[in-house]
């Protein structure tokens, strides 16, 4: 009985019926005539009720519900969500289905209402869109039936939880893997850059062949043969490159959702994808008040799987970020002259100038680019007219602070070291372009 009453609900329809029948009776107290039409009316409304509770509750499962999510969800990337559907009634029915999504999407309109023919199957496509990683708890599938009288609704409950992961956007990653295979990726704003220059390594001492290059011969393997031995060069390859990433609260920021953090953890991730199908070598070191997680340049089969499980566990940590701790873990650790890929953000010249000489300790013995954020809502308020006083002052300190932007653009290339500022939304693309670019152009 308990779980009867559970799961028996009233529909608005039933609810319109018994307002009419209690404004009836109502009318038919002041007009005695009216009595024998509303007791009509009860019962007939009784005899629907029954039935309706009968061809609903008749049978033990009327209807199965199941939902499939991903393994493991793609941060900031839409997701997929499926719900199928199968209705065991011998009519047709509407349903309402209501999914209990984790509590970290704060939303609670996730209501899909639909109507299935007999013994038909269906499915429900949705997606979420998640801006945090961790681990994410799906609750309970509630159905809600109703027969053609759409008196009263069942309501089925299926017990789907599931505990789902959310990574970096591993999305974002496989769509540039992709683009890169098919020589496509200058369709998301990646661009096609010419070669300038070559950086060649030592490959083999072999035989003359005609055609070779008289520069390339060893004289000393020559007079150790008797032949003519020549040197053979090939591209340089296994160019380490590392992704360091601030943890500190200037990486805290919000744009569309994300932090800066995740918008750096994200592009981290892609352009370590990239770097491994070029055949260079991707390593990553977290970094705060304190050093966090180092990963060692690699190329081997599963260091991109490393790397995605060392940048789900990263999180913002408040204290002020130590840029000379930094410097000296990159001088003691990385010993051969790598690309340095420095993902944080400076609001202030007089903050950089704080961390400038760091920089150019790092900037002595490796390829260093500092890449920090445009503040895409400044930008706005200054393209904005100012319609009043207090948006006039509001359009004048963001004017300030993007000028200050551009002072800190100008300082680093000042002291010679490449800097990327790019808006949150574009820095996988404007990051793997200035690797293309530096790795074209020889000087990593």
């Amino acid at each position: 009985m308990k779980n009867f009453l559970s799961a028996l609900y009233f529909s608005r329809n039933f609810w319109v019926v018994l307002i009419v029948l209690v404004v009836g009776y109502v009318w038919a107290y002041i007009f005695p005539v009216l009595w024998p039409l509303m007791n009509i009316a009860l019962i007939l409304g009784l005899v629907f009720t029954a039935a309706d509770i009968y061809i609903l509750f008749r049978i033990r499962q009327g209807i199965f519900a199941r939902r499939h999510v991903p393994e493991r969800l793609s941060n900031g990337d839409d997701n997929p969500v499926t719900i199928f559907l199968e209705n065991n009634y011998a009519f047709k029915i509407n349903i309402e289905v209501v999914d209990e999504i984790p509590h970290q999407f704060q939303r609670r309109d996730v209501l899909f209402l639909t109507k299935m023919a007999p013994g038909a199957q269906q499915q429900i496509h949705y997606e979420l869109r998640p801006v945090q990683r961790g681990t994410y708890d799906f609750g309970k599938i509630n159905v809600f039936v109703s027969s053609p009288l759409r008196l009263l609704m069942r309501r089925y409950r299926f017990d789907q939880h599931q505990v789902v992961p959310v990574y970096p956007s591993f999305l974002q990653m496989r769509q540039f893997s992709l683009l890169a295979v098919a020589n496509r990726l200058n369709e998301v704003g990646v661009k096609r850059i010419r070669q300038v220059g070559q950086s060649m390594e030592f490959d083999q001492v072999r035989g003359y062949v005609f055609g070779d290059d008289p520069r390339a011969v060893n004289w000393k393997a020559t007079a150790r043969q008797g032949d003519v031995m020549v040197n053979s060069y090939q591209d340089s390859r296994q160019q380490p490159v590392y992704c360091l990433i601030d943890k500190g609260r200037v990486m805290q920021s919000p744009f569309d959702g994300l932090t800066l953090l995740d918008y750096a953890i994200n592009a981290a991730l892609v352009l370590s994808n990239i770097a491994l199908m070029k055949d260079d070598k991707a390593g990553l070191i977290t970094f705060a008040d304190k050093i966090g997680q180092t990963v060692p340049a690699d190329r081997r089969s599963g260091q991109l799987q490393k790397l995605l499980e060392v940048l789900y566990h990263q999180k913002t940590i408040f204290p002020e970020t130590d840029f000379e701790r930094l410097a000296s873990t990159v001088r003691y650790h990385i010993r051969q002259r790598s690309l340095l890929l420095l993902f944080t953000n400076f609001e202030t010249l007089e903050a950089l100038q704080r961390q400038l000489p760091y920089l150019r300790r790092m900037a002595r013995n490796h390829m260093l680019v500092v890449i920090f954020f445009e503040n895409t809502e400044t930008k706005e308020l200054v393209s904005q007219p100012a319609a009043n006083v207090e948006a006039l002052y509001l359009k004048t300190i963001a004017g300030r602070f993007q000028y200050e932007k551009k002072r800190i653009l100008a300082e680093l290339r000042t002291y010679g070291i490449q800097a990327i500022y790019t808006p949150p939304q574009q820095l996988s693309v404007n990051t793997i372009n200035k690797y293309l670019e530096l790795k074209a152009r020889g000087v990593i």
